[in-house]
């Protein structure tokens, strides 16, 4: 009897492949082709980029001129400029402080056992104290450094921070308003979150840093950096606000009469029925907003102030490196994918946490 050899089964992945770029000649050629393009340009890329690059500043310009890659020399050169700006350059250990501290909060405030209002707010509300006596100075024996010699990565950081601190509360606020039974106060406020929506942010940060001055007595004015951080806010609390009331109109309307039946108060179904679970829904898209916030740090170089893109800019802006702005720029891109893409991942990790999306 003829013993039948049966061939063992294909992989599950293998044959997922197969049928996905492989199933009939045309569409083979086409993905041998696409994988063809992508492999030739992720040789070219990292060519340019470690192969035949730079590194040692020691050489200078010169060094980059010959040779045929990327001049990552700029970057040892001139990343005092990058990450502190215009902050004195003895001071700058401050400024990279105040930087980790700000890490620190994050991290912090990512660990379950932090998940409370109290702790939430002692974290955050110790660590802008601590980065703002870091970045000032005046007390402990640092010298004081002004808000006009702030710059890089701790302006981007201290912008993006402080108009979340600012924004959040005042766009949970507008939507607790835009949703009250009072048709002048809901009407009035879905005009100014609107209003608000309607105009570039450009505008609004152009606005509180040159115009409002001229409408407002001396004493009132304050600081252009608070002015615009609180333009900014203004404009993060009008958008976030329709997330936060998206996520209010996601609750069935049946747990809030509940608790009305249980005799709560309107504050007690607020803070423990509606918005535990209203920031539930709109977490996704929370944060997504703070991603957009954080990118959007960069346009305050329009009115005069020296975040990490103004600073890149000025660290190529010197004649002997004006060569080299792609490597700035890309070094700076980095920086931003960093931090939004530890955003994106930490919201990835809340959103399985608290299984958003299941029912």
């Amino acid at each position: 009897m003829e013993m039948v050899v049966v061939a063992p089964p294909a992989s599950g992945k293998l044959e997922d492949l197969k049928r996905r770029f492989f199933a009939t000649p045309r569409q083979a050629v086409i993905s041998l082709l696409s994988l063809s393009v992508i492999v030739f340009l992720v040789w070219k890329l990292l060519n340019w980029a470690v192969f035949s690059a730079v590194f040692d500043a020691s050489g200078g310009p010169d060094a980059c001129h010959a040779a045929s890659g990327a001049c990552w020399s700029v970057i040892a050169a001139r990343w005092r400029i990058i990450f502190f700006g215009l902050y004195p350059y003895e001071e700058q250990w401050r400024s990279a402080l105040a930087c980790v501290t700000v890490v620190a909060m994050t991290v912090l405030s990512c660990i379950p056992a932090f998940w409370t209002g109290r702790r939430i707010a002692l974290v955050w509300g110790v660590g802008a104290a601590v980065f703002y006596v870091l970045m000032k100075g005046g007390l402990l024996g640092l010298g004081f450094v002004g808000e006009e010699m702030w710059g890089g990565l701790a302006l981007t950081l201290f912008i993006f921070v402080t108009t979340c601190l600012v924004g959040f509360p005042l766009a949970i606020c507008l939507a607790l308003l835009r949703r009250s039974e009072l048709p002048w106060i809901s009407r009035t406020t879905g005009l100014i979150i609107d209003g608000v929506r309607s105009l570039p942010l450009i505008s609004i940060l152009f606005t509180f840093a040159i115009v409002l001055p001229f409408a407002l007595p001396q004493w009132l004015q304050g600081d252009k950096l608070y002015r615009v951080i609180l333009g900014s806010a203004l404009f993060f609390s009008a958008y976030q606000a329709e997330i936060v009331r998206g996520g209010m109109q996601g609750v069935p309307r049946g747990q809030e009469e509940a608790a009305m039946a249980l005799g709560l108060s309107y504050w007690h179904r607020i803070s423990r029925i509606l918005l535990p679970q209203a920031m539930r829904n709109a977490l996704p898209a929370t944060i997504n907003q703070f991603v957009i916030s954080f990118k959007e740090t960069s346009l305050v170089i329009i009115v005069g102030f020296f975040e990490i893109l103004a600073s890149g800019n000025a660290a190529y802006g010197t004649g002997e490196w004006r060569f080299a702005y792609v490597e700035v720029y890309a070094f700076i891109a980095m920086i931003y994918f960093v931090f939004v893409f530890s955003l994106s991942r930490y919201g990835a990790f809340l959103e399985r946490r608290m299984s958003v999306g299941e029912r």
